[in-house]
């Protein structure tokens, strides 16, 4: 490696050529960018006591080494942003002199900062950018019409600095100037000796920061000679960027890379550690680059079926948008693992995979509706797929739903159905999916409901007129107060402005100003079916509603179901194990000091989350989350506890913890805390909460 200061115009008057690469992002930098450079050379180009204003670094790579008779062009991988704005600069500066009254002036600019002119081909050019900026770069220098498509930030970007010339063209002076003073720190790297990854991953850059898409890019396509760059490049990546599309590629790419990354290693990756994971996947893949990157490209290819509506299976199309509208996320780690058993293994059918797709939505919003914490679904899902046998495909998902656990449980029909009857409805998050969803189900013909708004039948106005009043009863306020927001009082409905807060026998019969009925007596839907024929709408009647709507939900979200024979092989042998225990089979538990300090400590740990509980074993007693993150042994004089997390996550300022990593122990943690007093029960609490919480963010 050899790093030098140097003046960026005497760098690009030099006759060489500075090239992106491929793998390099495209260019990027916006007009905040732009102008803050313009800003810099002209404070630098008007003050006569600076000498100089420092750009930044520009690392490159010489592809080869220069022979006499044919120059090589030096790969940028750090410094593009900086230097492709430079050259736009000096381009747009370059046309607003040539089209005035300096045209020797303009053409000795060009040929000394913008072209080779002893060179042909594409070595006459001082910059070539990437992808789409390449071909729009050259059109602006050689003057032809711009290509189709072309890249918009490029032409943005050289139009900025055109126009800003145009309107003050008294700052020339002062601009080129600036420009001759810019310094720089290049770094040349040879290929045989220096690690451009390292390289590149190691410098600080001024500029935007690259997402987590760009640095494995870099990194699957940096070490390859420059065909194979290409190859890989044209063949999967690029290929991969237009599947997604440009502006979905920068919202969805790193998404996607965590969610692939769980599928293929059960583990999930920090959000912001995508790129570190991958790497760890890649220096242990069992494959060449080329067949990680057709993997990736594969996968892509199954995400954009599911995430972003590619899929061409009208029903899958349906599913997948059906569960979008949940956002579930958390879910996409499974369903890639099962859309490519499912696409390239056939290992089930189209209709299988729909039937695994709606699970998925009937597991996801019945916890939603009963209010079952969602902390525990990233790991649900990331490791569902370890419970499957893909000979029997369908069933053992079922399996694996039903044999689900305590707060991670598939809610049964009954505490759906009873969740449904009594919560707010209306500010669920999901309002307008759950009345799309019981509307159409059924339907041959889907029922569009953008075109409706939400009705409360029995009004929301707190001043509820006499009539309403009547009908509800001495207790109406009580009524409107329990169920206004319900599902047995909530439909839908065109002509909401309409009804108002008229009676319900006024709702239901009403007639717009033609005469024409409009009342839910001649409602189309079926969601206002048992709407018709009713005389009065009160208690009982919303009631009523409400159970017949939460039977049919039963229809929409369905849970699965097995016979007992077939769903007790599935079970694990720990889940048909007789052995129970109770505090009253240890000892120390049963009566004294340490029962009551071990009451408190239970009561503090279970309030922690709702997710947390207790299970007793032979030798300690257990708090879990995902797992055991304490274990209690009770001792004569003291509590015991286990913690299970490392020492150097630990904060732990009085140092009440012991390091037993690699002794013999009761507990599963490498942390002993003594507990013996109440007054310690705060701080230790504090210490318990630790490892829940490391716990927990293991699974986001």
């Amino acid at each position: 490696m050899k790093a030098s200061e140097a003046n960026l115009m005497e760098v690009l008057e030099k006759p060489r050529q500075f090239r992106i690469p491929i793998y390099q992002r495209n260019y990027a930098w916006g007009e905040a960018q732009c102008l803050q450079l313009l800003n810099d050379v002209l404070a630098v180009g008007t003050d006569e006591q600076a000498p100089t204003h420092f750009l930044g670094t520009i690392v490159y790579v010489e592809r080869a080494q220069s022979i006499l008779v044919r120059q090589e062009p030096l790969m940028v991988i750090d410094g593009q942003q900086r230097l492709t704005t430079v050259t736009l600069m000096l381009l747009a500066l370059y046309h607003h002199l040539a089209h005035g009254l300096a045209a020797d002036q303009a053409e000795a600019l060009r040929r000394r900062f913008l072209i080779n002119p002893n060179e042909t081909g594409e070595m006459v050019y001082k910059v070539v950018l990437s992808d789409i900026d390449r071909p729009t770069l050259i059109s602006l220098i050689d003057e032809v019409p711009r290509p189709e498509p072309y890249s918009s930030r490029v032409m943005a970007n050289y139009e900025l600095f055109k126009e800003w010339f145009e309107a003050n063209p008294e700052q020339l002076d002062a601009v080129y100037l600036g420009l001759s003073k810019l310094e720089i720190v290049a770094v040349a790297l040879e290929r045989q000796r220096d690690n451009p990854q390292l390289v590149f991953e190691s410098m600080n850059s001024t500029g935007l920061d690259l997402s987590q898409a760009d640095l494995i890019r870099n990194f699957v396509l940096m070490g390859q000679e420059p065909n194979e760059q290409e190859a890989l490049y044209t063949h999967y990546w690029r290929a991969m960027e237009d599947g997604f599309g440009q502006a979905a590629y920068a919202r969805h790419f790193d998404s996607f890379m965590r969610h692939y990354l769980t599928a293929v290693t059960s583990d999930i990756p920090n959000i912001n550690k995508v790129y570190a994971a991958f790497k760890q996947y890649a220096e242990g893949y069992d494959g060449s680059i080329r067949d990680l990157v057709k993997e990736v490209h594969t996968y892509a290819k199954h995400y954009c079926a599911m995430a972003l509506g590619k899929e061409s299976d009208p029903k899958l199309k349906q599913a997948f948008k059906d569960l979008r509208e949940l956002k579930v996320d958390v879910a996409y780690p499974l369903l890639l693992e099962v859309y490519h058993d499912y696409n390239k293994k056939q290992l089930l059918s189209a209709e299988e995979l729909e039937k695994i797709v709606r699970m998925i939505e009937s597991y996801v919003f019945r916890r939603a509706v009963c209010g079952i914490p969602t902390n525990s679904l990233n790991r649900t899902f990331a490791r569902f797929t370890h419970s499957l046998r893909k000979d029997r495909y369908l069933e053992s998902v079922k399996a694996a739903f039903m044999l689900l656990p305590s707060y991670r449980r598939f809610p049964s029909n009954s505490e759906f159905q009873a969740a449904l009857r009594e919560r707010d409805l209306y500010h669920f998050r999901n309002l307008r999916y759950w009345l799309r969803r019981l509307e159409n189900h059924g339907r041959k013909e889907t029922v569009f409901i953008d075109e409706f708004t939400v009705e409360h039948v029995m009004p929301q106005n707190p001043e509820l007129s006499r009539e309403w009043q009547e009908v509800l009863g001495q207790d109406w306020q009580s009524v409107q107060e329990t169920y206004l927001h319900t599902l047995g009082n909530l439909t839908l409905t065109a002509y909401n402005s309409s009804y108002s807060d008229k009676p319900f026998r006024e709702k239901r019969d009403a007639k717009d100003k033609s005469n024409k009925p409009i009342g839910f007596a001649h409602s189309p839907l079926h969601l206002n079916s048992d709407l018709r024929y009713l005389e009065t709408w009160d208690q009982d009647a919303i009631l009523k509603r409400a159970t017949r709507l939460s039977e049919s939900a039963l229809s929409v979200w369905q849970a699965p179901s097995l016979s007992d024979d077939i769903l007790e092989a599935y079970r694990k042998p720990s889940q048909t194990d007789d052995t129970a225990y109770t505090l009253d089979d240890h000892s120390y538990l049963t009566g004294g000091g340490v029962r009551e300090l071990f009451d408190m400590f239970s009561t503090e740990v279970l309030a922690l989350d709702p997710c947390v509980y207790q299970d007793v074993k032979k030798l300690y007693v257990a708090f879990k989350a995902e797992t055991n993150f304490v274990d209690v042994i009770p001792q004569a004089k003291r509590l015991l506890l286990s913690l299970n997390i490392s020492v150097a996550d630990l904060e732990d300022p009085r140092g009440l913890g012991r390091d037993v990593t690699g002794l013999g122990r009761w507990g599963n943690g490498d942390i002993e805390v003594p507990l013996s007093s109440a007054s310690d029960l705060p701080y230790v609490v504090g210490l318990v909460r630790q490892a829940l919480e490391q716990q927990m963010d293991s699974t986001q």
